[in-house]
């Protein structure tokens, strides 16, 4: 697939799940937009493998808690590219800022875990759709796993602004269609070379041992280049009649009854 001539930003592309993204367009022929907050370091490695891919590349740090910050950001990577097709909102805080169970969450971090995901995608897609070709793509990268459970407690402030996210990606969707722009959200299962990676080794074990184990169909945790893959395949003129959707790139995860262990129903 080609996408030569396309010109995308990707927020909190420096590593992780942002950084596979950007390297599956960059391979396609996509210009790409690495987006950092504070890790320049990692963007500028980012960046480097972008061009090693033979594709324009460019940095741009912003606060995507910040609708200004947001705009900015925006405007810099048209103005610097010329064009705008592509916006993947993906950035979201370190663990520390939102991760806390509901009865202990601090206003701050609720506000944190919002400002990100809910606000800073209604930001961010409709500053990109303001200065986007028509026929564009918009996707938010969500866990929607985690906006319908309850039981990892202190992914509650996450929990909720990504549900609220994906409410905004149908929104969207309907509001953008006339010119052809396509909005979604993608919904990867646990990945590694992500926040996974932050946990605590043991926690770490347990996760690859449970979806290794039966609980992904695939038996595999998902990987960066993955979710890559599927960004890609939404880029394409293929898929230009699918929009408001959330699609799971989770190895079949989503598929499995959570009150029944794996072995039973993998027999």
């Amino acid at each position: 697939m080609s996408l030569k001539g396309k010109y995308a930003l990707i927020t909190g592309s420096s590593r992780g799940i942002g950084r596979g993204i950007a390297l599956k367009l960059a391979e396609s022929g996509a210009g790409v937009a690495v987006h950092y907050f504070r890790n320049e370091a990692a963007a500028k490695q980012t960046l480097k493998m972008v061009q090693d891919r033979g594709s324009r590349g460019l940095i741009v740090q912003a606060d995507t808690t910040k609708p200004d910050e947001i705009s900015r950001m925006v405007k810099k990577v048209h103005a610097d590219f010329g064009a705008l097709d592509i916006f993947v909102s993906n950035a979201r805080p370190e663990l520390a800022a939102f991760f806390q169970p509901p009865m202990n969450i601090t206003l701050e971090q609720w506000d944190a875990a919002f400002d990100s995901q809910a606000k800073g995608f209604l930001v961010g897609a409709r500053e990109a759709a303001a200065v986007m070709r028509d026929s564009g793509r918009i996707f938010a990268i969500t866990y929607a796993q985690g906006s319908r459970t309850g039981g990892l407690q202190p992914w509650v402030g996450m929990g909720c602004a990504k549900a609220a996210m994906e409410s905004l990606v149908r929104y969207l969707a309907v509001a953008l269609a006339r010119r052809g722009i396509t909005v979604n959200a993608i919904s990867p299962s646990w990945t590694e070379d992500s926040v996974l990676n932050t946990l605590p080794a043991e926690a770490q074990e347990l996760i690859r041992q449970w979806h290794s184990g039966g609980f992904t169909p695939m038996r595999r945790l998902a990987t960066p280049a993955d979710v890559g893959n599927v960004v890609e395949l939404f880029c394409s003129e293929q898929a230009n009649f699918i929009t408001g959707q959330i699609i799971y790139a989770d190895g079949g995860a989503s598929l499995m009854n959570p009150e029944v262990p794996p072995e039973i129903q993998l027999r």
